[in-house]
């Protein structure tokens, strides 16, 4: 088997929503992409960029269920300052008992780089982790 390439990706209910949460209010490098092959009746998806050479792809799912695990993580250098800034863009952090997380919703511990989780408007589960 020769690989071209690999790419994660994950599914929402709402293409447009993502498109405005992951690009306005995150602030993510988006484009729109063709998932079909040209001439079929595909709905169009997103593509996040990630890094120098990977990207992410967000597709409409008919039927969506959100993941109960973390799709996404996102590399901050200052997770106080990100939550801060994401709180103000009105971002709601789960609390956790297990992990448990502070009363910003920031998880530390000495084992672990500090993480916050949030959900996108699709309810999957998004976290920011400082490096």
């Amino acid at each position: 088997m020769k690989v071209h390439e690999v790419f994660s990706g994950f599914a929402v209910d709402d293409i447009d929503e993502a498109r405005k949460f992951y690009g306005e209010v995150l602030g993510l490098t988006i484009r729109d992409v063709e998932l079909g092959v040209d001439g079929a009746d595909v709905p169009g998806g997103l593509e996040l960029g990630a890094g120098s050479d990977g990207r992410i792809l967000i597709y409409p799912r008919p039927g969506h269920e959100p993941a109960d695990f973390t799709v996404l993580n996102i590399v901050v250098e200052d997770i106080d300052a990100a939550v801060g800034d994401l709180t103000a863009r009105g971002i709601f952090f789960e609390q956790y008992d297990m992990p448990k997380t502070d009363s910003r919703g920031i998880h530390r511990t000495p084992e672990v780089h500090p993480v916050a989780w949030f959900r996108d408007p699709a309810g999957n589960i998004v976290s920011i982790v400082e490096v």
